[in-house]
């Protein structure tokens, strides 16, 4: 039970770390408009990125969980997350903002079929309760970049946006170094492995 509790946990902190690092952007977008003098479409299409990607980089994340597993896709994707979330606060640069924001779109995009992978993997007997774990950690998360980013993080960084939207890499790291010290690669089952691209002959696709 108390591995479980751990697992659950871990599921619980990779879901928030999949919203932390978007969704610090919104509450400082007007500081970011006006250094980097972006226009209102610079602006959105920055904030719709991410989104985006969730869906244009599905392929891509479920081709890595196919050939990695869902535990080390989970670890490349919080890795990728947290080192492009962190390094979108080097200088005020719109082309790094933007392309940043691309390469941690795409970890997220990584990550977010894995989650359900590894809940078929480490809670085959409570579905349910697992994938609900990770599912208010994306919600938690929500609350938190929002709520924390202008009173807390900002005044703690001297008012300095680019370091208030890097802050938030810190737990997507520890997430990852958890997930990395707590859990182990299931071995390849026996079963013939499934194919990672959708069977387009099969009536249900």
């Amino acid at each position: 039970m108390e591995g479980s509790l751990w697992r659950l946990g871990l599921l619980w902190l990779a879901g928030i770390s999949l919203r932390l690092t978007v969704l610090a952007i919104p509450p400082v977008l007007p500081a970011i408009h006006d250094t980097l003098q972006l226009n209102e479409k610079g602006i959105g299409s920055l904030t719709a990125l991410p989104i985006l990607l969730l869906a244009a980089a599905a392929v891509l994340g479920s081709l890595v969980i196919h050939r990695i597993g869902p535990r080390r896709a989970l670890l490349l994707g919080l890795l990728a997350i947290a080192v492009a979330g962190a390094a979108r606060g080097i200088g005020p640069s719109a082309g790094v903002l933007f392309a940043m924001t691309f390469v941690m779109g795409c970890g997220i995009a990584i990550c977010q079929p894995a989650l359900p992978s590894l809940v078929a993997q480490w809670f085959s007997d409570r579905i349910g309760l697992a994938t609900a774990a990770y599912s208010n950690g994306l919600l938690v998360a929500e609350s938190l970049a929002a709520g924390l980013m202008l009173p807390v993080i900002l005044p703690a960084v001297h008012g300095s946006w680019e370091l208030g939207i890097a802050v938030w890499s810190i737990p997507v790291v520890g997430t990852a170094l958890l997930v990395l010290l707590l859990t182990r690669q299931v071995a390849p089952s026996s079963a013939p492995a499934r194919q990672w691209w959708p069977d387009w002959h099969d009536p249900q696709t």
